[in-house]
């Protein structure tokens, strides 16, 4: 990235650039994304790390918050930066802060994570453009969730990132239950509500497909998601892919609007965040605002 190029200070103003990081990591050392007092999250010990950088305390804010044991490869956070303090980054040196920050951040995460280094990496640092919000100016987010569903698949190797399901299941009989949910939905019979919090999400897309190596991978792809709801929707699908519920009692739980005895959660470990997706640089702001229109 060309750092001459004319930059816009982050949203409120101030003086102060919105910087984006795109990064993936591992959550199974994690208790989760959010901080939690005296709990190894991801967002703590990112913002551990860029404080010893920046060298005052900071905060992130996130595409997507993932729940303890969840993946990310295309997670997304912006932080606000003073402009002295993003030129202050190369330390003198003929180097992009971008580039600085790039290098320098993956070394504080490195000791702050000793042995896990590695389970969380920052791929790209960039200035954000004007009106970017990493939360509410997404368009999407996109999960995918895989299953083994039988012995024969069950590989050692992949045992920490796929669900090791004893039955086989019926891969149209999945599909054929989760279209009934596409659209804008009140999803509240699966995801735990949040007090003040609407429960109505669009859910783009939720297929099922199985791959040349046997493993079937799920396709999770919303507006955004209601706390547990990915996991809650895959839960509910597989008693349907197992022949235990007919294709419709899905759509018939989501109009029941309430959690039950058969509300139940697939495990974390399977689930990865995969890309989050943001409108062309003009259409940020408006985005944003009517995000945050939707969710009050």
């Amino acid at each position: 990235m060309n750092h001459q190029k004319p930059v816009a200070p982050a949203r409120g103003g101030g003086g102060f650039l919105r910087i984006r990081l795109d990064l993936a990591y591992d959550g199974g050392p994690f208790s989760g994304w959010a901080v939690q007092p005296g709990r190894r999250t991801v967002q703590g010990t990112l913002e551990e790390a860029l404080a010893m950088l920046i060298r005052r305390p900071v905060r992130v804010t996130v595409a997507g918050r993932t729940d303890a044991g969840v993946h990310a490869r295309g997670q997304v956070v912006h932080v606000d930066l003073s402009e002295t303090e993003w030129l202050g980054l190369n330390r003198g040196v003929e180097l992009d802060p971008a580039v600085a920050l790039l290098r320098r951040l993956r070394g504080a995460l490195s000791r702050g994570l000793g042995d896990l280094t590695g389970s969380i990496e920052v791929h790209r640092v960039a200035i954000a453009p004007e009106g970017f919000d990493a939360r509410f100016s997404a368009l999407w987010r996109r999960y995918s969730y895989r299953i083994a569903d039988g012995p024969a698949l069950w590989d050692p190797l992949g045992r920490t990132s796929t669900l090791w399901h004893r039955e086989p299941l019926d891969v149209g009989l999945l599909n054929e239950g989760a279209s009934e949910l596409l659209g804008l939905q009140d999803f509240r019979s699966y995801c735990k509500p949040r007090e003040g919090a609407t429960t109505i999400r669009e859910l783009q897309r939720f297929e099922f497909a199985r791959g040349t190596d046997g493993v079937i991978v799920a396709t999770v792809q919303a507006d955004a998601f209601c706390h547990n709801m990915v996991r809650s929707l895959v839960g509910s699908a597989l008693y349907v892919g197992a022949g235990i519920e007919a294709p419709g009692w899905l759509y018939q739980r989501l109009l029941d609007r309430r959690r039950d005895a058969k509300s139940v959660l697939s495990a974390p470990h399977p689930l990865v965040l995969e890309e989050v997706a943001y409108p062309s640089a003009s259409g940020l702001l408006a985005r944003a605002e009517l995000t945050r229109a939707l969710r009050q």
